[in-house]
């Protein structure tokens, strides 16, 4: 495989350990001869991930699950404690000088909170031209023709440029986040929960940018979502993310029609559907268990209502179950 024809991302048994620093405390306990008991959050746990180029990744999950983990891994804002990201071929690990930059410059992210993402001491024109004056990746009379570009393209007027982002609406907020990675002309955009914390009616909108910017540019997406309901509209395929794993893995169609994994199931029960008005309302049983002690067997276990005593022993394997539909479930064997 030629690296033009290789995925935009690849990740291989990626793996992402937070491990607890000792307090002055547990210091000078360790010093009295005490053991510092070190606690670890396993966030994520042996991730496999393939996404094409011009791919639409839709990466689901409860909050706590990890998806943002990944999600700032794949971006380069976190290291992988194990395993291996690569990026149009190579991996990340070994990119120095110029491809490293390439790198940093063609994944980028776009935050939930599109209020704390943005300086709110700068004008809306220097925190988009910033990249470039960094970079230097125009002629400074050039940028401001750039920012205005990028202001056309997610729907904002040039007369924007010189506002704060304490003078604009959220909804427009989110699209200064938008366009300020255009300006750097990224290959592969990670957007953790872009809509999340916009209105119902803005959410469209910023969707439909979404998909209108992948028409225009052929952008590969990993978009990450706690609501599946979002995610139906844009995403070409679906990981389903549990407590760091992968548990079910297939074309968005495929999910919706044919879901296979239990925590899918619930999932899905929980989207909103005018289509079963009266049903009655079932939350997934239980909370997410915490990733510092991870339940042993399948990490579901405790919550799943066709748990059996092998669940609760044997890790289910993501196996192939029809194809390009992969699924972490003993049900299935």
């Amino acid at each position: 495989m030629t690296p033009q024809d290789s995925p935009v991302i690849e990740l291989r048994n990626v793996h992402k350990r937070f491990e607890q620093r000792p307090d002055l405390a547990q210091r000078l306990l360790a010093l009295a001869g005490k053991p510092i008991d070190r606690r670890t959050v396993h966030a994520v746990n042996g991730v496999d991930l393939s996404i094409p180029r011009g791919e639409v990744l839709g990466l689901v999950g409860e909050s706590g699950c990890g998806k943002s983990t990944l999600g700032r891994v794949v971006a380069g804002l976190h290291h992988q404690t194990e395993g291996q990201l690569l990026y149009q071929g190579q991996s990340t690990a070994d990119l120095r000088g110029a491809e490293h930059l390439a790198y940093t410059l063609g994944v980028q992210m776009i935050f939930q909170d599109p209020q704390a993402s943005l300086n709110p001491r700068q004008r809306l024109r220097q925190i988009l031209g910033e990249a470039l004056k960094v970079h230097k990746l125009a002629p400074i009379a050039e940028i401001p023709e750039r920012i205005d570009r990028a202001l056309s393209e997610v729907g904002l007027d040039r007369e924007y440029r010189d506002r704060f982002p304490h003078q604009i609406s959220g909804g427009q907020r989110q699209r200064i986040g938008i366009a300020r990675a255009l300006m750097v002309s990224p290959k592969f955009l990670v957007c953790d929960e872009p809509v999340a914390a916009l209105d119902v009616s803005i959410q469209a909108q910023v969707i439909n940018l979404f998909m209108d910017l992948r028409a225009q540019h052929g952008f590969t997406y990993m978009f990450i979502s706690h609501d599946l309901g979002v995610v139906k509209h844009i995403a070409d395929r679906v990981a389903i993310m549990y407590l760091g794993k992968i548990v079910e893995r297939a074309p968005a169609t495929e999910i919706f029609a044919r879901a296979n994994h239990p925590y899918t199931h619930a999932l899905l029960a929980e989207v909103p559907d005018v289509s079963r008005r009266g049903r009655k309302f079932t939350p997934i049983q239980g909370e997410i268990p915490s990733p510092l002690n991870p339940p042993p067997g399948c990490t579901f276990h405790p919550r799943c209502p066709h748990a059996t005593a092998r669940c609760r022993e044997e890790v289910p394997e993501l196996k192939e179950i029809a194809p390009g539909h992969w699924s972490a479930c003993h049900l299935n064997t």
